[in-house]
């Protein structure tokens, strides 16, 4: 039996163990199955601890990215360019750490036809933003505005930015004077594209601004797949934008894994069936609302 799991807290929301199973399923490997456990950053070591030799990969998602690099034995070098793992392999005793967040959200956005030939703006500063710096450098961003909510994930972000050098400047997240300011400079208004990578609920500040003409988007990027579509993906469909949801990246990031943890190419049609059958309905997330491409 091979056993493979995605660790987080909260995570009974998580598609993850549908797309895996689904890429089991399609490879032919029969012995193999994958779960979702409920994990916090206090239970991780004793969690790693505890794994047989049965267990053959992990998947990592909130809060535990950062929280497992002192816990590996090695790391993948995109780990120590992001500061963040969302994989890890064991095999032979051995944990190594990978990112497979980066390759999957570029992915994402070249299947969106989401060209960054343009500013682009980002919400959030947390381990999903330091990928997301990576794969826009390697997507062919020119430069980046950030808007984040603490001076400590600002100095971790530039860091970041520093490492694959993307510019990036940043700019206040939350309501305030500081960021009625940049938002009044006309070169604040419009995006080729807006990426939000905070959890579900806290961009919906923007997308009132969106409703309101305050900042337009050819595309916007919200990371989150549940609930679906956010109220920034609402708005930025009823103003035009390209959207793409989360579960895009949900997807290119699992069949990496399935990739990384198997040695074989990843089933990525059957494993998208399987998502979208258990979102309900078979209709792609990411097509609803949109009203034109960028």
């Amino acid at each position: 039996m091979h056993r493979a799991a995605v660790l987080g807290s909260p995570i009974a929301h998580s598609l993850s163990p549908p797309l895996h199973n689904a890429a089991y399923r399609e490879l032919g490997l029969a012995d193999w199955a994958y779960e979702a456990i409920d994990c916090d950053e206090a239970r991780l070591p004793g969690l790693l601890a505890s794994l047989g030799p049965e267990w053959v990969g992990l998947s990592l998602t909130m809060p535990l990215k950062r929280a497992v690099l002192p816990l590996l034995d090695r790391a993948d070098p995109l780990v120590g360019l992001v500061g963040g793992a969302n994989t890890v392999l064991l095999a032979g005793g051995e944990r190594a750490g990978y990112n497979t967040d980066v390759p999957g959200m570029v992915a994402a956005l070249d299947e969106a036809g989401a060209g960054l030939d343009g500013p682009v703006l980002m919400l959030g500063g947390g381990a999903t933003a330091c990928s997301a710096i990576a794969a826009l450098q390697r997507a062919g961003a020119p430069a980046v505005t950030a808007a984040v909510r603490s001076p400590g994930t600002a100095s971790v972000l530039a860091a970041v930015a520093e490492r694959v050098g993307l510019p990036v400047r940043t700019v206040p997240f939350g309501p305030g004077r500081e960021r009625e300011k940049w938002l009044a400079d006309p070169a604040a208004r419009s995006w080729r594209l807006l990426l939000s990578t905070v959890p579900a609920g806290v961009a919906d500040d923007y997308a009132d601004i969106v409703s309101a003409g305050g900042l337009t988007a050819a595309a916007v990027f919200d990371v989150v797949y549940h609930p679906w579509p956010t109220r920034l993906a609402e708005a930025a469909a009823a103003e035009g934008s390209r959207v793409i949801g989360g579960f895009s990246l949900l997807l290119h990031q699992a069949a990496e894994q399935v990739s990384l943890m198997t040695g074989r190419a990843a089933p990525v049609e059957a494993m998208r069936a399987a998502g979208l059958a258990e979102l309900g309905g078979g209709a792609d997330p990411d097509a609803a609302g949109n009203k034109q491409a960028p």
